[in-house]
């Protein structure tokens, strides 16, 4: 497979909100249905937007993406089928070509998302409750050579 990396297109909307939602179930069990259902409402009129978005694509479907807002990812999301394949390593790698040293807010819970920016050379530089949902989040930075 040759992961394609290219910018967000309209059209892919629902394929963006359906990977947030699959992979949100799987890394944030913590996180309340009302709330995911909020932020995939918020995801096309608010986020989209309001940020730099990249889509990864196999085979001509969507497997996740990755929006920037200035150097701090503000969302990095595969289908779940996707994982484990180097897609989320190319979304970073396009990230750090574009914007150099990055920033990002991971809950504490998410195992997954931590695992994966502690392999990519994040390292923690704060931690604060988040608002909305009161959990433990980590802000993490990625210094680019």
């Amino acid at each position: 497979m040759i992961t394609l990396i290219r910018k967000y297109r309209t059209t892919d909307t629902d394929a963006i909100v359906r990977a947030y939602y699959n992979a949100s179930k799987l890394a944030h069990p913590f996180l309340t249905e009302e709330f995911l259902q909020k932020v995939m409402c918020d995801i096309p009129e608010l986020y989209l937007p309001n940020t730099e978005t990249w889509i990864a694509e196999e085979e001509g479907a969507v497997a996740g993406f990755l929006s920037l807002m200035g150097n701090e990812v503000a969302a990095l999301f595969l289908e779940p089928d996707y994982h484990g394949k180097g897609i989320g390593r190319a979304l970073m790698d396009k990230a750090v070509l574009e914007k150099g040293d990055l920033e990002v807010v991971v809950f504490k819970e998410n195992a997954i998302g931590r695992a994966f920016y502690d392999r990519y050379g994040f390292k923690k530089i704060d931690e604060f409750p988040f608002e909305e949902t009161g959990d433990l989040c980590f802000r993490m930075a990625f210094k680019a050579a």
